[in-house]
């Protein structure tokens, strides 16, 4: 009998034609779980109720057009009361499933290389992870956040050192603990905290997967010493070895079960149910399997082997000292490996042992000092050295092409071709062949090597605003529509206090859903600065008298409310017109457009007066947004984007076209320029203001993400105070919201605001915001 704390087979699940490399157990139907393999698919697969106590294929899933690394499952919700499936490929896509079908429903595009981890948030959010070295984290069919360590709302919260090589699972064992493993043959248990507070040690080569036992009172993990092992209070109580060479994941099932994917594309379950275990035969096969297997000792924990030295059959008579243990012996001419079982007090092979130091044959290759059955010259770089691929025909072709891509710094992108072209030259090899001439797998040919480009670019820009009397400055003048009264916070000159009447528990500040527009404006120096850029413009883009005396009228009209004329189509066609000027003369121009879109009639006209007409000028915007652009152009887009929210139409537009807009404005949260920084948080601030007491979590959660995006690099206080009200506005009265932002950690963010008193309204707004959120 068994011992009750012993796993055993339970059974061998058949299916996929290459390797299984993702597992995750299903909420729907009971007992079910997926597989996803490199020979592009993924299987749901449900328990049947046959003697063999085995599962059968639910459906096959299919739309990647790669092989699939990872899955994971979206939690039921109300649109999908049985939740969703989420694969992840080397195509570089997410493809998302119903449990009803085996076409995806709908797929997620963004990343740049392989997806390579997948895993279920809160809110219904998928976070995803991938060798573009990037994670993502998506709402419904968009992504919404950026760039995962311990993050929390795009930053960096901690980085935990202590694996000497790379990071390969994390496995969540509570809201403070997690486990993580790696190619270091480590596992290591962390408090979120940052302290490493447990290393495991046992496995012998790569670990690759972790699952913990629903109590969180052990965990199992797998890797490339070909085992699955099973830890219980601090120590790996049972280790079971597999007839393949890879064990790429694991997961543990609702009823304690243990399911676990290798290299050789099976799926076996394991279990200490004894009810559940497989018959004596299905067991002695499983057994008679692993002891027909070949060792590499490089990739076990075998050690050098010297035959003479070894002991004969006679050494199995003695018992083991620990579940797992290996011990081999000499038996004529071979080398056969035993390990120790501590539920069946017996001695198990698990194979044979070949590339020992006495069993090298006569046909080796001799590369750093080590012999190989293969040494394959690779050409990648033009004019550049070769590189050397030894190779083992003990060896997993896809871990020795990991490991070549690795160690010469190249793309990941080329595993594929590399393990391939691996597998295709030594077909039909026995150990000992003689090395064949092979051609680049990159290539096809040996002597026509592929290149590789690098493209490097940088500007800097440093822009000085200068208040001196008579200068231009963009997007400057004297503020028009002063409040009267008490002082608006936005838009009052100088700083903003507090009056001494007004008690600091009463929140003026936000919801805040009217929006806050940049209304300054010296007619007189624009047309100044415009008249004296077209006099040095290229021919092409030269203005006639007519026009720019067109754009003066049109100019007086929009500062003017009590204008008499009105802004004519023709007017507004030249302003369209003359916005696509060079980049580097058109700031003025864009600053007669940032003035003229808060008249109604430019703000139908150029926002929405055609569909067309609006994209357009988003678009146009957009492209003047650039990282690498001109901070003055860069300022001005980004008020002029602020300033359309003045009119409907430009509501409208700029909600349609939320998801583009916001993420270019992300993208200039690093330039160091308080100017873009105070237009960017008011943009952010327009946009929480028009979704405020709408449904739509996807846009709250980008305001919220841009936002402490934001916080992480301005500086200047009344960029800060926007963002804050930004802040507000988004939780108010929303308590889905709310708990969004406390998951990304923005209270611990902007705690430190709270204090601040000059001026006033940046503590004030702050310290409304966290008593919302608690």
């Amino acid at each position: 009998m068994a011992s009750p704390n012993s796993y055993k087979l339970s059974c061998s699940i058949p299916g996929h034609e290459m390797d299984v490399r993702g597992l995750a157990a299903a909420i729907f139907p009971d007992g079910a779980f997926m597989s996803v393999s490199r020979d592009r698919t993924g299987r749901v697969w449900v328990p049947n109720s046959s003697p063999d106590r085995g599962f059968t294929e639910m459906h096959c899933m299919t739309g990647h057009e790669n092989f699939v690394s990872c899955v994971c499952i979206i939690a039921p919700s109300d649109t999908y009361p049985r939740g969703l499936i989420a694969t992840g490929g080397n195509d570089h896509n997410i493809c998302v499933f119903t449990l009803d079908q085996p076409q995806p429903l709908f797929t997620l595009k963004g990343h740049k290389n392989t997806v390579c981890a997948l895993s279920s948030g809160k809110f219904g959010t998928l976070l995803s992870g991938s060798w573009d070295t990037t994670a993502k984290v998506w709402l419904n069919e968009k992504f919404v956040l950026f760039t995962i360590k311990l993050w929390k709302a795009g930053r960096c919260e901690k980085t935990f050192t202590g694996h000497e090589d790379c990071v390969r699972g994390l496995a969540v064992v509570s809201d403070l603990e997690f486990f993580s493993c790696s190619n270091d043959a480590t596992i290591r248990r962390w408090l979120v905290t940052g302290e490493c507070v447990q290393v495991y040690y046992s496995h012998t080569n790569y670990i690759y997967s972790l699952a913990v036992f629903p109590n969180g009172q052990g965990f199992v993990s797998t890797g490339e010493d070909r085992t699955l092992r099973i830890w219980k209070q601090g120590d790996c109580q049972q280790t079971i070895r597999l007839p393949a060479q890879s064990v790429w994941c694991c997961c543990i099932l609702p009823n304690g079960d243990i399911a676990v994917g290798a290299s050789d594309g099976l799926i076996r379950v394991f279990t200490e149910v004894e009810d559940r275990m497989a018959s004596p035969q299905d067991l002695q096969a499983f057994e008679d399997e692993l002891s027909k297997t070949t060792i590499d000792p490089k990739t076990g924990d075998l050690g050098d082997i010297k035959m003479e030295d070894l002991p004969g059959r006679e050494h199995l008579e003695e018992p083991g000292n620990r579940d797992g243990q290996t011990r081999l012996i000499k038996e004529g001419q071979n080398v056969e490996a035993y390990q120790w079982s501590v539920a069946d007090s017996r001695w198990m092979k698990i194979g044979d042992v070949v590339g020992g130091s006495n069993q090298q044959t006569s046909k080796k290759v001799n590369y750093e000092g080590k012999e190989y059955d293969f040494v394959f010259t690779i050409d990648i770089n033009e004019g550049g050295p070769s590189m050397k691929l030894p190779y083992n025909v003990t060896d997993d072709p896809w871990l020795t092409a990991h490991n070549f891509l690795q160690k010469n710094e190249l793309s990941p992108m080329f595993l594929d071709q590399v393990a391939n072209f691996i597998i295709e030259n030594t077909k039909g090899h026995t150990l000992g062949a003689a090395a064949p001439s092979a051609a680049d797998p990159f290539t096809g040919r040996a002597t026509e090597p592929s290149s590789y480009y690098r493209t490097c670019c940088s500007n800097t820009f440093n822009m000085v605003f200068s208040p001196g009397t008579g200068r231009y400055i963009p997007g400057s003048g004297t503020p028009t529509g002063a409040p009267v009264g008490v002082a608006d916070p936005f838009t009052g000159e100088g700083a903003y206090s507090s009056a001494a009447s007004r008690q600091t528990s009463t929140n003026i500040y936000f919801p805040k859903t009217d929006s806050v527009t940049f209304e300054q404006a010296n007619a007189t120096q624009i047309m100044a600065k415009l008249k004296e850029l077209n006099g040095g413009a290229p021919g092409e883009y030269r203005l006639s008298e007519e026009v720019l005396e067109s754009l003066e009228k049109l100019l007086v009209s929009v500062c003017n409310p009590c204008a008499s004329e009105q802004p004519t189509t023709e007017q507004i066609s030249l302003l369209w017109k003359t916005s696509h000027w060079p980049e580097d003369i058109v700031f003025p121009v864009l600053d007669i457009l940032r003035l003229a879109v808060r008249h109604p009639q430019v703000n139908d006209s150029l926002c929405g007066g055609d569909a067309d007409d609006g994209v357009a000028l988003c678009n146009h915007l957009l492209s003047l947004m650039k990282p690498q652009g001109r901070p003055a152009n860069q300022m001005l887009a980004l008020r002029i984007l602020c300033n359309c929210f003045s009119g409907w139409r430009g509501r409208s537009l700029l909600l349609a076209q939320r998801e583009a807009v916001l993420s270019h404005a992300a993208d200039l949260c690093s330039v160091c320029n308080k100017n873009i920084h105070i237009a960017l948080a008011t943009l952010v601030l327009n946009y929480a203001g028009s979704l405020h007491g709408q449904p739509d979590l996807e846009a709250k959660a980008q305001c919220l993400s841009v936002a402490s995006a934001a916080l992480e690099s301005v500086q200047d206080k009344e960029a800060v105070f926007r963002l804050l009200v930004a802040l507000g506005t988004t939780v108010a009265s929303d308590q889905t919201a709310q708990d969004l932002a406390k998951s990304l950690g923005v209270m611990s963010q902007i705690a430190k605001y709270t204090s601040v008193t000059d001026p006033a309204k940046v503590g004030e707004c702050c310290q409304l915001v966290l008593k919302e959120l608690q």
